[in-house]
């Protein structure tokens, strides 16, 4: 890791009930485990944080593309984290659909600038081959 660009930490106490702040304090979270779908929390949970951060670096990534293409777009990213069970472990694994909507482009432009985003980005870089990625693309 010789040619670090950027290096940020957060500290998570207690796990999934515990709670979370990253190094700058922007980051000052307690947790709770995930209720289920549609049954309200106050609280955040580490696949929000994780939905979040990839959301805003896909859109970043996005942008990029748009732009060495040319491309004037505005976009909206939606990343819809999923808690899976895993019946190899009988544990759980993360699934994301990734919403993409994107005004400015035919649909077989912004299709494309979403796959070319998405062989870019880091996060998707990072969750290659290791979670399901959906992309579902919209042009507007």
């Amino acid at each position: 890791m010789a040619d670090k660009v950027l290096t940020t930490s957060a500290t998570a106490t207690g796990g999934r009930e515990g709670h979370v702040k990253s190094d700058n304090g922007v980051i000052d979270l307690d947790l709770s485990m995930p209720k289920g779908d549609n049954i309200p929390s106050d609280k955040t949970n580490p696949e929000q944080l994780f939905a979040a951060g990839y959301a805003a670096c896909y859109d970043g990534a996005l942008n990029l593309m748009a732009s060495n293409e040319k491309k004037d777009i505005e976009s909206t990213l939606t990343s819809e984290v999923s808690l899976i069970k895993d019946p190899t472990d009988n544990g759980f694994k993360i699934g994301v659909t990734m919403h993409v909507e994107i005004k400015g482009v035919s649909q077989e432009e912004a299709e494309s600038l979403a796959q070319k985003a998405h062989d870019f980005c880091p996060y998707s870089k990072a969750t290659r081959g290791n979670i399901d990625v959906d992309l579902h693309v919209t042009a507007k």
